[in-house]
């Protein structure tokens, strides 16, 4: 189980096009105790990570304009982000999807529908430590 406890105060900020994923997400994290940001797509993330500064990072992958795989490569091209964990959300199970989240930068892979607990044990995982 993931200690709640220690999410208190994590921003996370969670890119996907569907408002129903990021909604969902939202709701787990805030019950969490964590800030969430959200964003539509890449564009949208791009000109609010700078103002935000989010500790960990959820994109999704198949979006309009800007996929997940561009958005993540710019995200960690960022010298302010690159050391920002980012984690790909996607339907996409595939070896190959991994390997591309993997060579973006990318520091974990979600499968989506994913669960209140993958979610949090993901941002326990990646939150920078407290105390």
């Amino acid at each position: 189980m993931v200690d709640v406890a220690s999410l208190t105060g994590i921003k996370v900020m969670i890119i996907d096009d569907s408002n129903t994923i990021r909604r969902s997400a939202e709701i787990f994290l805030v019950q969490a105790g964590c800030q969430v940001v959200l964003a539509e797509d890449g564009f949208d993330a791009l000109s609010k990570i700078a103002d935000h500064q989010p500790d960990v990072i959820f994109c999704d992958i198949m979006m309009p304009r800007l996929d997940g795989y561009q958005t993540c490569a710019l995200i960690k091209k960022n010298p302010r982000f690159a050391v920002t964990p980012l984690i790909m959300l996607s339907s996409k199970d595939g070896l190959f999807d991994r390997a591309r989240g993997r060579m973006v930068g990318s520091d974990q892979y979600l499968t989506k529908p994913f669960t209140k607990n993958s979610l949090l044990q993901s941002v326990a995982t990646f939150a920078p430590q407290r105390g």
